[in-house]
């Protein structure tokens, strides 16, 4: 393959037919190579950190992968029908300029995500090295950024090359583990916990949830003859397998090992070699780092898709330079390194309620989106409209945007997070169910009043025009 095949000319604008490729297995091996990383273990870690026992920890990450995967998995279906990236097709929910409302806390959370994950693979990438923390995250964000700058194909090259090397060392860790635990004796310390229970839904719900901004991202190149159900399974399973693995492995670590985890999270796991120098404990910091690049490389391409979408809808813009691609990547790239750098010795109590914060303002966008794609719309969309804020779908809609900012409001009662608890959480035992409420509130709600009003829906759906699909060599 040429270079210039390898590199992405697309980036906001429709993928036109005749470079479509891949099959719906693709989405396995990326989700499964995105989810086998550390970022996770600690994510199942704190079921356990917080009170949870290692039986219904596990029990309740396991639901909480299964409804959030399936969630996001939806949207990932959406792909190779509209080859568009996920926040473009917000625009027919909530206006041309009113999709950028939702597009700032999906531009939030990837600066978040790359912060977590830098401040992890800094540290395995420091001991690779020889160097510091903050060199070794700032060595691990420029690789991050020019990966993500190459785009679509090497992305997905890199996912298939991390299922299989994190896979191997996830089963060599597994191994190395249960040497070390009584793990019957952990499986007989069972004590359900209504709150802790839920808590261990939400985290693994958020975690899957936050994916659906950018999920169709990363199915928009598969040929439009692509089965929706098959991309949907082979998305929620890779995404829930790997999820599911990761966090299981952190529930155990974290019921086993105590303080020596929590104080050194890359330090411990590696440790688990028996050494934390040599050939073995160099493969573990290298598979560290590759699986945090994986997700990195996602939240940075994500991130910049967002700004290109945010902006362009105000702009008119319908495609992007190798140059401005470049300029944005820089700017995500930045931001996340300067939020890892600055909290790179807090990272564990803040997580977290990072988490779940996310996950208050993306259940409702998450909602919205399903019901009017699968259910109102049904699949139909005019894409030439979507970046015409005079168009069908007009500049904003604010029966969407009304029903997000109730969706928000809805979920405050339900929030439990150490910088704000609802009045309605003491009631039922501290448990969080605001994720609940973010998906069944605006669900219903948008149903009722976006359903009456499908004059803007098209016959079929209208694709670009050839003209339109041609990438062009300078910003618009």
């Amino acid at each position: 393959m040429a270079a210039e095949d390898l590199v992405e000319r697309r980036s906001i604008d429709v993928v036109p037919d005749d470079e479509r490729h891949g099959t719906a297995f693709s989405q396995f091996t990326l989700w499964l190579g995105a989810n086998l990383q550390i970022t996770a273990v600690v994510t199942g870690a704190l079921a356990v950190v917080f009170g949870g026992d290692v039986v219904w920890s596990v029990v309740g990450l396991v639901i909480g992968n299964v409804l959030g995967g399936a969630v996001m998995a939806l949207h990932s279906a959406q792909g190779p029908k509209l080859g568009l990236p996920q926040m473009i097709q917000s625009r027919a929910q909530f206006g041309v300029r009113g999709a950028v409302v939702p597009l700032l806390l999906v531009i939030l959370m990837y600066v978040g995500f790359f912060a977590s994950g830098s401040v992890l693979a800094g540290q395995a990438t420091a001991e690779l090295t020889h160097t510091n923390h903050t060199t070794g995250i700032v060595i691990f964000a420029v690789v991050t950024a020019v990966m993500a700058a190459v785009g679509y194909r090497v992305i997905h090259a890199l996912g298939r090359v991390a299922s299989v090397i994190c896979a191997l060392a996830f089963v060599y860790l597994g191994i190395r583990l249960l040497d070390r635990v009584d793990l019957s004796a952990l499986l007989h310390d069972a004590h359900f916990d209504l709150p802790v229970f839920l808590l261990a839904v939400s985290l693994s719900a958020s975690w899957q949830l936050a994916f659906g901004p950018y999920v169709a991202d990363y199915s928009r190149y598969l040929p439009r003859s692509t089965s929706a159900k098959a991309t949907f399974w082979w998305t929620l399973s890779g995404s829930a397998l790997g999820s599911q693995w990761s966090m299981t492995f952190g529930v155990l670590v974290a019921a086993s090992a105590g303080d020596a985890f929590l104080a050194n999270q890359v330090g411990y796991v590696v440790g688990l070699s028996g050494s934390s120098t040599g050939l073995v404990a160099a493969f573990l910091y290298f598979v560290i780092a590759l699986g945090k690049l994986t997700i990195n490389v996602l939240n940075t391409y994500g991130g910049f898709m967002s700004m290109v979408t945010s902006i362009s809808g105000f702009r008119g813009q319908r495609a992007l330079s190798p140059r401005g691609r470049a300029a944005y990547i820089a700017v995500i790239m930045v931001a996340g390194t300067a939020v890892a750098l600055l909290g790179k010795d807090s990272f564990l109590s803040s997580f977290k309620d990072f988490l779940l914060f996310l996950l208050t303002f993306f259940t409702p966008w998450s909602a919205i989106n399903l019901v009017d794609y699968y259910l109102i719309s049904r699949e139909r969309y005019d894409i030439p409209a979507l970046s015409d804020p005079h168009g069908r779908y007009g500049a904003w809609r604010w029966d969407a945007l009304v029903v997000y900012a109730v969706g928000l409001l809805a979920q405050l009662p339900f929030l439990a997070t150490h910088f704000y608890t609802g009045p309605l959480v003491d009631p039922l035992g501290g448990a969080d169910i605001s994720w609940i409420v973010g998906l069944a509130v605006p669900a219903l709600l948008y149903w009722a009043l976006a359903g009456r009003n499908t004059a803007h829906i098209p016959a079929q759906t209208a694709h670009a025009p050839a003209a339109d699909q041609e990438p062009v060599s300078g910003e618009r």
